[in-house]
């Protein structure tokens, strides 16, 4: 807060537009120097002396009856107090100012107060809505009276809000909006690096990794100047994040030193604010009650005196009373005064408490990043080669000259995936626990995911002898929108569980419609039953808690206890449950509803369900002849997988062994389609793929990705990239993808 403020208020308070304003010349000058001092010592950081000052315009306003004074001491005390984190006095002072402003009819003065309790009220996730209604409101009276600085600073504090409370779109158009203003209004300098800040928080948060650091690193520069250091905390704290993820070491330790230094320098001003307003507060409160006690001891001296004389006229029995109250009262005082230390000592043993309470978050949170990016990591580099295994299985399956040797590489390829189930159950667990996962929304044919996840359990099936009967009702739509991924989940643990504890039975996998809701959602009940061992009463409110099995000694197979509990926090992301039936020795049924979205952009009766690899790799032929595809791939079994089904369907192929190789290549070459992949040393996937587009815009790029997709979906297709495929890939998908690809190619070099 600059001496700014009280200029603003001066200028744009109109003493003559508010209530009972009969002060003298006299009287003006005197409040007109009190709120300069009080201005002056908020600039000194004299948050003490600032309250004191703020007291006494509050205290002379009631006096002389006008409220010019009063509503700027409240004003004063609500930003002092927020600035010190305590919230709820910020909003009685900030109320009590905007009741002033209100009644003023000054729309400066009721602008500047929306914007000083919505940015209190904003801090807390009960009164977000009510705080962000005041911030539009500030904005909206500015808009009216053309003041585009302000309208700048609100947008600061509704930028912060919304990015905190992880609404990230909206805090991309505020962000917007204030460059726009910048570009035409001459904005402080302080103003425009917390914009900055705010844009590297907002890159950051959407895995911009580049533009975030571009957005934070001129702030630093700006940091040495000094008199930021809030900002140089968020700055440098962002920093170190974003190194961490790239995985410069050197660079994320020397952000965390230098965020620490400043988190050092706030805390130590805090620490220094919080005593002066703490002394402030006793020193106001200890006034008042010396007055009091100075009334009480006036009004007591009058009737001592009264006693006395009724005691030299009567007898030396009321002395004696006197003596036992005088006793009593002195007592009490005593009592008072122990009452006070005892405070006094348990609020330092608070306070003490408070900070090993906070180192201790922050280490917590620490060992959590440490954590969750350990997770991210390992799980990725077991997939990269649990993907060669499952690639080379699947093809030596395929192998004519193996057929002797089918049930040795069943039993391979079954191993290798549930090898593979096991890593993404723990990821995505260790993602769910530290409410890192959202679902997405993307187009998918339902019949397509019931027959992929149908075709998966197929060597499950076999080996128990059991049989899956599936009914899908007619009524509801094929063409959806929805997180596909997450729903594909759910079923494989549901059907994988019902697998695993039967043998010699059945299973039966219903879908059914309940209701069309009244928004158009269809509203769809999924069954998941079976004839197997079933699950004791006593066991069923524990099977739902992680690494937790029912036991028989009739079934060999051991799990990790996962399956469930994945499926049930999956179902509470979608605002559903999971419900169990079940009775020991005769079966379980788990079931649950969700509300499925139409895709009505898509043909209801189109599908790929009941196309074969054959089909596929026969329009390839027919419609575009000899095909010649660019694989990118750095690792050599992986580009051995990818060849292989190329090859087997009469594609041509050169390979990329990295992106700076596939760059070269796709300038100087020509080719019908690239296979990207995602991760490679020096030059990644997504940088060659920008490099490529910046000469070549109609080439069709497929990524290739060993990490879950919904990861990098957004950053993979704005890099220009056409699809997905993820690793491993079936034949049928891999062969679709490529087909989708290139008639997508087609249609927009046509048009």
């Amino acid at each position: 807060m600059k001496l700014l403020k009280l200029l603003i208020l001066l200028l744009f308070f109109p003493k003559a537009c508010l209530i009972a304003q009969n002060t003298t010349d006299v009287q003006e000058r005197y409040l007109d120097s009190l709120i300069a001092r009080a201005s002056n010592v908020y600039e000194a950081r004299n948050y003490k002396e600032a309250i004191t000052v703020s007291a006494k315009l509050i205290e002379k306003g009631n006096e002389y009856k006008v409220d010019y004074p009063k509503f700027y001491g409240y004003d004063l005390l609500g930003v002092i107090y927020k600035r010190l984190d305590d919230l709820a006095k910020a909003k009685t002072n900030a109320e009590k100012a905007l009741e002033i402003a209100e009644k003023s009819e000054v729309d400066s003065l009721i602008a500047l107060e929306y914007r000083n309790l919505g940015s209190i009220l904003t801090n807390n996730e009960e009164t977000f809505e009510k705080g962000f209604e005041l911030l539009q409101n500030s904005i909206s009276i500015y808009e009216n009276n053309n003041k585009p600085r302000r309208i700048y600073g609100v947008y600061i504090n509704v930028i912060w809000a919304l990015l905190d409370n992880g609404r990230e779109e909206e805090a991309y158009e505020y962000l917007n909006k204030a460059s726009n203003i910048a570009e035409n209004v001459d904005v402080p300098e302080e103003d425009k690096m917390c914009i900055r800040l705010l844009k590297g928080r907002y890159y950051h948060r959407a895995n911009y990794l580049y533009l975030a650091e571009q957005e934070l690193l001129p702030v630093c520069e700006e940091l040495e100047k000094g008199g930021l250091d809030d900002l140089g905390v968020e700055v440098y704290k962002n920093l170190k994040e974003i190194y961490k993820e790239q995985r410069d070491y050197k660079k994320a330790l020397s952000s965390s030193e230098k965020e620490k230094y400043y988190r050092e320098k706030v805390y130590a001003s805090k620490k220094l604010q919080a005593i002066e307003v703490a002394s402030a507060k006793f020193e106001l409160s200890e006034y008042q009650k010396d007055l009091e006690i100075a009334i009480k001891e006036k009004e007591h001296s009058r009737e001592l005196v009264e006693a006395s004389q009724q005691l030299v006229d009567k007898s030396k029995e009321l002395t004696y009373i006197f003596i036992i109250a005088t006793s009593v009262l002195l007592l009490a005082l005593l009592g008072f005064y122990l009452l006070f230390r005892s405070r006094k000592k348990f609020i330092r043993k608070l306070s003490k408490n408070n900070i090993e309470l906070v180192e201790a978050r922050d280490k917590t949170e620490k060992l959590s990043k440490v954590k969750s990016q350990f997770f991210s990591t390992v799980s990725h580099e077991l997939r990269t080669p649990l993907y060669g295994v499952i690639g080379i299985s699947s093809m030596l399956q395929e192998d004519i000259k193996l057929k002797s040797h089918q049930k040795e590489l069943n039993s391979l390829k079954f191993s290798a995936d549930y090898l593979l189930a096991l890593i993404n159950d723990v990821l995505l667990l260790n993602k769910m626990d530290y409410q890192d996962l959202v679902l997405e929304k993307v187009p998918f044919r339902l019949d397509a995911l019931i027959g992929s996840i149908t075709r998966s359990f197929e060597y499950s099936l076999e080996q128990n002898k059991n049989k899956l009967i599936v009914d899908i009702d007619k009524e509801i739509p094929n063409n959806l929108i929805g997180s596909s991924v997450r729903l594909s989940q759910i079923l494989m643990n549901l059907i994988g569980n019902a697998t695993k504890f039967n043998e010699n039975g059945t299973i039966w996998f219903d879908i059914k419609l309940k209701e069309i809701t009244e928004d158009g959602a269809y509203r769809t009940h999924f069954v998941i039953k079976d004839d197997g061992i079933g699950i004791p009463k006593d066991k069923q409110a524990f099977i739902f808690e992680e690494f937790t099995q029912v036991e028989d000694e009739n079934y060999n197979h051991k799990g990790t206890g996962l399956g469930l509990p994945i499926a049930k926090k999956l179902l509470k992301l979608h605002n559903s449950d999971i419900h169990l039936k079940s009775e020991l020795g005769k079966g379980s049924e788990f079931s649950f509803t969700l509300d499925l979205i139409e895709n009505a952009s898509l043909s209801q009766t189109s599908s790929n369900q009941n196309l074969s690899v054959e089909d596929v790799s026969g329009s390839l032929t027919s419609q575009y002849g000899d095909i010649h595809v660019l694989i990118v791939d750095d690792n050599k079994i992986n580009q051995k997988v990818t060849q292989r089904m190329l090859d087997k369907n009469g594609i041509k192929f050169s390979v990329a062994n990295d992106g700076d190789e596939a760059i070269t290549m796709a300038l100087f070459g020509t080719y019908d389609l690239i296979l990207m992949d995602i991760n490679m040393p020096k030059v990644n996937g997504i940088e060659a793929t920008k490099k490529i587009r910046e000469f070549n815009k109609h080439i069709p790029i497929v990524a290739l990705t060993a990490v879950e997709v919904e990861e990098m979906r957004i950053e993979i297709l704005e890099a220009g990239m056409d699809a997905i495929l993820s690793k491993p890939y079936d034949s049928l998908h891999f062969l679709t993808t490529i087909l989708r690809s290139l008639s997508k190619k087609r249609s927009e070099t046509l048009s």
